[in-house]
C-alpha cells in the first residue's frame, strides 16, 4: 500500500539529492525536491509536508534558515537535518531551533528510514491527540447538558461567568445529576482545554492509598512502593484537576489539601522536595458540606477555600420538564449505538416516565432508556418496556392502598375515611388502567393532573 506521506528533500549536490529521493520513493513516500534554499521555500509555501530532509550547509541560504521558517510555517512538520560536519556546535544549533534530529554523511539510509519513522510516530501520535482533544469539545460543549427547563438555564448562566477563569468550583448535587460532566465541560471550554483534565472519586480509593494517589509517592515511602509515582495533582498540572465525592476525604487529608491550596505546592508521600504546580481546582459532592462542617467531619476553612464558586446541579425532580427531552436524547443515543432504527416513546409510557420521582437522577435515565432501547419488541417503547418500578403508582407513591372502613356504633372519622375511599377507589382505577394514569384518571371521570396531585398527597400524608 503506497504511503500517502509528503517528504521534501533539499539538497545541493544532484547525486545524492536524486539518489535518496529514489530510495524514498521505493519506499512507497510522496517526494519532491529543491536544490536550493529558494526552491525549499517555494515548495514550503505550496505544500504542508510532513518531513523536511535538508542539508545543513547549502549555497546561499542555509539550512538552519530554512528549518526556522518550516517550524514557523508549518509547526508539525518535522525537519531532519544533514551535515558532513558532525560537529557539536552544529548539531546543538539544530536542535535548539527545534529539527527533529540530524544525520552525517555519508547517509546511512537504513538510519534515516529509523528517524523518519520515528517522526512520522510522533506526527501520527498529535494528529490523534488533537482529534481526540477536539472529539472531547464537542462531547462536553454546554449545549450536550441537556436541559431547557429554569432551574438549568440558571445553570448554564453560572457555567458561562467562571468558564474562562480559574476560579475554584465546588458542584453540588445528587448522585447522578451530572456532575463530572459540568466539571469537563468547564475544562474543554475554558483556556486550559490543551491541558490535562485529571478526575478522581475520593470515595472510591481506599483511605490509606488516597494521599498517594493524590500527591504521589516515592520510591520506599512504604511497603510495595518500588518506584517513584507522581500523583493526580503533578498529572494535572497546567489543566484541572476534578475531586469528585470530597466529603468523604478524612479529615488529615483535607489538612494537605488546604496548605496545597495555599502555597500551590505539594510534597510526595515520603518525599521532602517541593513541587510547585499550577491546577486549576473543581470538586463536588452530594452532601451537605456545611451540615459536615457543624458535625466537625469537614474542615471549615477548607470548605470556604472550596465553595469560591458553588453551582447547583438541580436533581431531575426539580426540572421535570426536562424528562421527555432527556428520555428522547438517549433513546436517539441507543438506537444509533445499537443501528436500530428511529425509536418513539408511546404516549402512556412517557407520562410514566414522567411520573417517576427518578431517585438516580440522569444517569438513572440513561440507564432505563438504554434497556428500553434494547428489549423494546418494536419501534415504539411502551410502558411494558420500561422497568417494573416505573408506571406503577403504587410503587411510585411507597404508601399501601387499605380497604374502605365500616360504620361502627362508636363513629368514624368521615374526612378521613373518605380520603381511605378515594385511595381505595384510585387503586382499583390504576390496577384497570395497567398502571397508566391517563386512563385511570378518565375511568374515575377526573383530569390526569388531579390524580396525579392526589397520589403526591397521599405519599406525603404516609411518609
Amino acid at each position: 500500500m503506497k504511503n500517502q506521506f509528503q517528504i521534501l528533500i533539499v539538497e545541493d549536490e544532484a547525486p545524492n539529492r536524486e539518489a535518496l529521493a529514489l530510495l524514498l520513493k521505493k519506499a512507497g513516500y510522496e517526494i519532491q525536491v529543491a536544490a536550493t534554499g529558494e526552491e525549499a521555500f517555494e515548495r514550503v509555501n505550496k505544500t504542508t509536508f510532513d518531513i523536511v530532509i535538508s542539508d545543513l550547509f547549502l549555497p546561499g541560504i542555509n539550512g538552519i534558515e530554512i528549518l526556522k521558517r518550516v517550524k514557523k510555517e508549518s509547526p508539525e512538520t518535522h525537519v531532519i537535518m544533514i551535515t558532513g560536519n558532525a560537529s557539536a556546535e552544529t548539531a546543538v544549533e539544530a536542535m535548539k531551533e527545534g529539527a527533529f534530529d540530524y544525520i552525517t554523511k555519508p547517509i546511512n539510509f537504513e538510519k534515516l528510514k529509523l528517524l523518519m519513522a520515528k517522526a512520522l510516530e510522533k506526527s501520527l501520535l498529535v494528529a490523534e491527540n488533537t482529534y481526540l482533544r477536539q472529539q472531547l469539545r464537542g462531547k462536553y460543549r454546554f449545549e450536550n447538558i441537556i436541559g431547557t427547563s429554569l432551574a438549568m438555564q440558571n445553570l448554564f448562566s453560572r457555567m458561562e461567568k467562571v468558564v474562562n477563569t480559574d476560579s475554584t468550583v465546588l458542584i453540588l448535587g445528587e448522585s447522578g445529576t451530572g456532575k463530572e460532566l459540568v466539571a469537563k465541560a468547564l475544562h474543554f471550554n475554558g483556556p486550559r482545554r490543551e491541558k490535562p483534565f485529571v478526575a478522581i472519586n475520593c470515595a472510591a480509593i481506599p483511605v490509606d492509598l488516597l494521599e498517594s494517589e493524590l500527591f504521589g509517592h516515592v520510591k520506599g515511602a512504604f511497603t510495595g512502593a518500588i518506584h517513584d509515582k507522581a500523583g493526580k495533582f503533578e498529572q494535572a498540572n497546567g489543566g484541572t484537576i476534578f475531586l469528585d465525592e470530597i466529603g468523604t476525604m478524612p479529615l488529615p487529608l483535607q489538612t494537605k489539601l488546604l496548605r496545597v491550596l495555599q502555597e500551590h505546592e505539594i510534597e510526595r508521600v515520603g518525599g521532602n522536595k517541593k513541587i510547585h504546580l499550577n491546577v486549576r481546582l473543581i470538586s463536588a459532592t452530594n452532601a451537605d458540606l456545611e451540615k459536615e462542617v457543624r458535625l466537625g467531619n469537614f474542615r471549615e476553612d477548607l470548605y470556604y477555600r472550596l465553595n469560591v464558586i458553588p453551582i447547583h446541579l438541580p436533581s431531575l425532580r426539580e426540572r421535570r420538564e426536562d424528562i421527555a427531552l432527556l428520555a428522547h436524547h438517549f433513546l436517539h443515543k441507543n438506537c444509533q449505538e445499537l443501528k436500530r432504527p428511529k425509536m418513539t416513546i408511546a404516549h402512556e409510557a412517557m407520562e410514566a416516565l414522567e411520573d417517576y420521582p427518578w431517585p438516580g437522577n440522569v444517569r438513572e435515565m440513561e440507564n432505563v432508556m438504554e434497556r428500553a432501547a434494547t428489549l423494546a419488541e418494536g419501534n415504539i417503547i411502551q410502558v411494558e418496556d420500561l422497568p417494573p418500578q416505573i408506571g406503577a403508582g403504587k410503587t411510585q407513591t411507597g404508601w399501601e392502598f387499605q380497604e374502605p372502613p365500616h360504620l361502627s356504633p362508636q363513629g368514624i372519622d368521615l374526612a378521613k375515611h373518605i380520603s381511605e375511599i378515594e385511595l381505595h377507589l384510585i387503586r382499583e382505577a390504576l390496577k384497570l388502567a395497567g398502571g397508566v394514569k391517563s386512563k385511570a384518571a378518565a375511568l374515575l371521570g377526573i383530569k390526569r393532573t388531579t390524580l396525579v396531585e392526589k397520589l403526591r398527597r397521599a405519599a406525603r400524608s404516609t411518609g
